[in-house]
């Protein structure tokens, strides 16, 4: 008998079975009972979270014969066949490889025929996405005015590319990334099914590098079984992701906090010579340096025993967060360079010595002003500088009212907190730390700008201006308004556009400042 994966062999066959997912399956139960079902469906989130068996089971429970409680029986012969594979009815497309106009006109055919066996022809097309602007156009024509026999199921990961057309047309369900303890859940439930020992520690990790998707779960779990042997801890986990141990982590982390380059070496050295990837330790010492960042926000950790966790308090009470910050972003430039680099080893070796170098690393800025009112004076180091400055009390304007005002000129974005929550849920919590203090404000209809009235420190722009925090801030601000939204970082008052005194009036306002005389008529 052929060997079938875990994922596919344990794909949920009803929405009970769906985990971490519950605002969703119990709406799509309550339609079915109801009656309700929509015409079109929208399934967004990321890799392994479910979109695609929640497609597969609302496509057997519409057309199934003796539906429980909104759950397809999978009992009867639509249910069966569906489950086989052999019902013509329930059509799956995958559109990364069939997104041509031709593929969809030939749907549009389709839909004209009556279903052979099943009430309703079920469409589920995957990354949905991918498909052409002519395919597109193709497609909508058909849900403006769908046969009653047509349901269709669209799966994407990236909502934003869908035009709005497509959007405003369909149930739009998001799957979030599912939480640790329901994939632990899971795990013990499949464990225990396929006779594997595993442990508690082991599950915990699993789910810790699974970040959110089930799929890449059990992919974690069944690449544990290769060697035939059915007992996993977390050491064969670490060993078979090319995982270093946590106390050489523990050690070069503490290293980079104490200055200790020898120390830092030494225990580079150990890892690699036991043969770990480069790059899987460097995402470990960035991934434990993050998560004593948000040990010493939040003062809590999920993933670590007793013991590990006073280790983090003992690192944490020993380092600002404005270090850390530091540490983790020159870290994460490291790693970006060391992509297209044939000295990998040199590059890190390198960065380990400048982050235990006392004498380099990053200093407060010398110069600071103090505010007294209006009152504005520099301090600084040099004595005849701050000579000059005694003689000299200059009167200057508080550039942050100057900011406010230009700010207060936009609107404000009202789901900000949505997406603040967005981020710190789904684990981006470099860009969540340095947004807490910001303002969102809407440029115009395809445009938020995130202001900053009380400043941000260049390690802190930095952070939120690299490229894929950018298209990370843009995707969830897309999510929350439903279509494609762009992100600008406004540092200070010059970085904001120019607001429109009249834009209603675009003719008038063209003919006062070229000074003619310009009749409207309507």
């Amino acid at each position: 008998m052929a060997y079938t994966a875990l994922y596919r062999k344990f794909r949920p066959s009803k929405f009970e079975e769906i985990v971490g997912q519950e605002h969703i399956t119990t709406t799509l139960k309550n339609q079915i009972i109801a009656g309700r079902v929509g015409h079109a469906y929208l399934f967004n989130g990321g890799r392994g979270t479910g979109k695609t068996s929640a497609a597969k089971v609302l496509a057997r429970a519409v057309n199934c014969l003796n539906p429980i409680d909104g759950e397809p029986c999978n009992e009867c012969e639509i249910c069966k066949a569906a489950l086989a594979g052999s019902l013509t009815d329930i059509v799956e497309m995958d559109a990364a490889s069939n997104n041509s106009v031709e593929d969809i006109r030939s749907i549009r055919e389709e839909v004209n025929f009556l279903p052979t066996l099943a009430k309703y022809r079920v469409y589920i097309i995957d990354e949905v996405h991918m498909l052409s602007t002519g395919a597109f156009n193709a497609l909508l024509k058909t849900l403006e005015e769908p046969p009653e026999h047509v349901k269709f199921i669209l799966a994407t990961t990236e909502p934003q590319k869908l035009p709005a057309t497509i959007l405003s047309r369909c149930q739009r369900f998001d799957f979030k990334k599912i939480p640790n303890n329901d994939i632990i859940k899971r795990l013990e439930y499949i464990a225990k099914e396929s006779n594997i020992e595993i442990t508690e520690e082991a599950l915990k990790l699993i789910a810790v590098l699974s970040e959110g998707a089930m799929r890449d779960a059990l992919s974690i779990l069944e690449r544990c079984l290769q060697d035939g042997e059915s007992n996993i801890d977390e050491d064969k986990i670490k060993d078979l992701v090319g995982i270093p141990k946590l106390t050489y982590i523990h050690s070069i982390v503490k290293s980079f906090i104490e200055y200790d380059v020898e120390e830092a070496i030494k225990s580079v050295d150990v890892v690699l010579n036991e043969g770990k990837d480069l790059n899987n330790l460097l995402w470990e010492i960035i991934k434990y340096v993050k998560d004593i960042l948000v040990y010493k926000a939040t003062g809590k950790l999920e993933i670590y025993n007793e013991t590990e966790l006073s280790g983090i308090k003992e690192l944490a009470e020993k380092i600002s967060k404005e270090r850390l910050l530091y540490i983790i972003t020159d870290l994460s430039k490291l790693e970006n360079d060391m992509k297209w680099s044939s000295q990998k080893s040199i590059l890190f070796q390198v960065e380990i010595i400048k982050l235990c170098s006392e004498d380099i690393v990053e200093r407060p800025v010398e110069t600071v002003k103090k505010n007294s009112g209006n009152q504005s004076k520099v301090v600084n180091n040099n004595p005849k500088i701050e000579e000059e400055n005694k003689k000299v009390d200059i009167k200057q304007k508080d550039p942050k009212e100057d900011f406010m005002q230009a700010v207060s000129k936009f609107g404000e974005v009202k789901g900000w907190k949505n997406i603040l929550n967005e981020l710190r849920q789904n684990g981006k919590i470099m860009i969540y730390s340095n947004l807490l203090k910001a303002k969102a404000i809407e440029l115009n209809d395809m445009s938020i700008g995130i202001s900053f009235p009380d400043g941000i420190n260049a390690f802190g722009k930095s952070i939120l201006e690299k490229p894929e925090n950018i298209n990370e801030l843009s995707r969830v601000v897309s999510m929350e308004y439903g279509k494609d939204m762009k992100v600008k970082i406004i540092a200070d008052v010059n970085s904001l556009p120019k607001k429109e005194e009249n834009k209603e009036n675009p003719i008038e306002n063209m003919a006062s400042e070229l000074d003619i005389p310009i009749n409207i008529i309507e």
